[in-house]
């Protein structure tokens, strides 16, 4: 059992008839009412959506073959050329090594493209459609 107060792990007395629930005094709720729910079949066959859909498959396929490819050329330079990998560079630093942290380095590089890239392209479009599907925000 944790240090924490009990009526904390309990919540606070329901009164009859109330059957919200509360934690840490917050009583409003993460669902969103609205008077209707928007038209997923239309969103999802309006131009807009497909033309986002299609520009977004232009960044992501050739950015994920990218990373596998260069993913399992790497492994598969470890596994069948030892003596490539364990070339010297610069004192103790090999050519393995440096493809090593290339993973990591190329990751982060992927992530930070993505990021700038649905920022620019990938969010203007959401709201647009949004906006077009009548959700206010």
């Amino acid at each position: 059992m944790s240090n924490a107060p009990q009526s904390a792990l309990r919540g606070s007395p329901r009164e009859p008839g109330n059957q919200r629930a509360e934690f840490g005094g917050i009583e409003k709720s993460a669902v969103r009412t609205t008077a209707e729910r928007p038209d997923f079949t239309t969103i999802q066959h309006s131009p807009e959506f497909r033309a986002l859909r299609s520009r977004l498959k232009w960044f992501v396929f050739p950015a994920t073959a990218f990373f596998l490819i260069w993913y399992v050329a790497y492994v598969i330079a470890a596994a069948y050329f030892p003596e490539f990998m364990a070339k010297q560079v610069w004192g103790e630093v090999n050519i393995g090594l440096l493809m090593g942290v290339g993973q990591f380095v190329s990751t982060l590089a992927l992530t930070a493209f993505y990021v700038r890239f649905a920022r620019r392209t990938v969010d203007p479009r959401v709201d647009r459609i949004r906006e077009l599907a009548g959700e206010d925000d």
